[in-house]
């Protein structure tokens, strides 16, 4: 491995169009290699234009959203009911795997930027990339998930005609991603929207359960429909009395939640599942610091789940070690940067001097962290200082304590590091954006990325 490529060895700089039309995309970061993961995820990039909608659909795999810009009204299905709940900026909200739902945004001539973790743990088959399942969808773009059904089934499903059947999946569809407004061509998917809500969750219902007719015969031995389409449904058990329905859980606004740490160099929070229970479904856990200029977290460890970071503002630097001590990357970081902290892994991020540094990501685990802090006031070394740590060191117990006792500041301090080049922080913003969008960022197209941090 050269030199430039040790540099950049857990920056996520590849990555794959998963649904693109005029009206939006999203796209995944891909890991550049699983070996150092104690757990795959995958971090999905969402821009929608104003007045547009993601399509009904579920997927394999848990989805975690966090609204970075913009409001939008999230539709899903939760138990036999239809639930819709209004985002905002900052807003995190789970959506388990097999869970019907669509995405519209509803900002007045805002576009709508998102950022997913996505949990392929329970994704079906080998693959290691989550799977999505349209339940709309007119002829190939994209194909509905009934589009296999014969004529006569699909028929007897719907108790239509199959004049009117093929009318709904033969029709040319704009892709997953649609306008939903005047100036455009109307959709089936803009009379959807304007559905009262128990006509909303039947046509939802109907679409899905017409997949189990042909269960028998559809069967394979990598997945089974029928089991699917009762964690789509939310059916009960029949031999379990369910007299009061649960509420699905509201939304979790990370920006409205007090920081754990805060001191004069900066601030930090950490969501975990007893904060937000959602969270415990797909087990994930998520995070926000802001660094002031020039500042540093401490060098750390994370004993319980590796870390993905996504630099929402500023520039800095960010330094990873090997568990052997030697190092694994040192790299700048900017804004739109995706990265990647392995478990074990003893790391730090420090700030540029030219303004704060602001990052946001999740967690390969919903229990609290309790990162272990190696240096500063609130280190494991303090906790531990004695004579057999002076001489792990081969120094003196007074020359450790002075060492060690040297910072008063905890988890944030001051740092000599400056970053190249000068200027303020909008001076140094701007820098960045023209930089990313001259030369793009390998495998990223550069609006839908640079939209979202923007």
């Amino acid at each position: 491995m050269s030199e430039h490529e040790e540099s950049k060895l857990f920056l996520l700089q590849n990555s794959k169009s998963v649904a693109k039309t005029d009206a939006g995309e999203m796209r995944v970061m891909q890991n550049n290699d699983d070996k150092f993961l104690d757990r795959s995820m995958q971090i999905g990039l969402i821009n929608m234009e104003p007045k547009s909608l993601f399509i009904p659909q579920y997927l394999d795999s848990n989805l975690i959203i966090f609204v970075r810009r913009g409001v939008a009204k999230l539709g899903f299905i939760y138990g036999d009911e239809l639930e819709e709940r209004r985002l905002k900026t900052g807003d995190i909200y789970v959506i388990p795997a097999g869970s019907v739902f669509y995405l519209v945004n509803i900002g007045e001539g805002q576009r709508l930027h998102v950022i997913c973790s996505i949990d392929s743990s329970t994704s079906f088959g080998d693959s290691d990339t989550f799977q999505s399942f349209y339940i709309g969808g007119g002829g190939d773009n994209p194909q509905s998930v009934l589009a296999g059904f014969g004529p006569a089934i699909l028929e007897t499903a719907f108790n239509e005609s199959r004049a009117k059947i093929q009318r709904i999946f033969k029709k040319k569809q704009d892709g997953p991603i649609v306008f939903i407004d005047d100036s455009h061509s109307e959709s089936q998917w803009t009379k959807f929207l304007e559905l009262k809500k128990p006509e909303k969750v039947q046509h939802l219902k109907t679409l899905v359960q017409s997949q189990e007719e042909d269960e028998e015969e559809k069967q394979t031995s990598y997945w089974s429909w029928r089991k699917l389409m009762k964690s789509v449904l939310g059916k009960k058990n029949k031999n379990i009395e369910n007299k009061d329905r649960a509420d699905s859980p509201d939304s979790y606004n990370l920006y409205g939640r007090k920081p754990d740490f805060r001191n004069t160099y900066g601030w930090s929070s950490a969501l975990d599942g007893d904060d937000y229970p959602p969270l415990k479904i797909p087990d994930i856990g998520v995070f926000h610091v802001n660094l002031t200029a020039g500042s540093m977290m401490a060098p750390h460890v994370n004993p319980r789940a590796t870390e993905y970071t996504i630099v929402l503002k500023g520039y800095g630097k960010v330094q990873i070690l090997f568990p052997n001590g030697s190092n694994a990357m040192e790299t700048e970081i900017k804004v739109g940067d995706i990265f990647y902290i392995p478990r074990y892994f003893p790391f730090c991020q420090i700030a540029s001097r030219n303004g704060p540094l602001e990052f946001f990501g999740f967690t390969t685990s919903s229990k609290k962290n309790n990162p272990q802090f190696l240096a500063g006031a609130a280190s494991i070394l303090k906790t531990i200082l004695g004579p057999e740590v002076a001489a792990s060191f081969g120094v003196s117990e007074e020359i450790m304590r002075d060492v060690v006792g040297a910072q008063h500041d905890g988890v944030i301090f001051s740092s000599t590091w400056a970053a190249p080049g000068g200027g303020g922080e909008k001076e140094e913003d701007d820098l960045v954006l023209e930089k990313v969008e001259t030369k793009g960022v390998k495998g990223v197209v550069k609006d839908v990325v640079m939209d979202v941090f923007e």
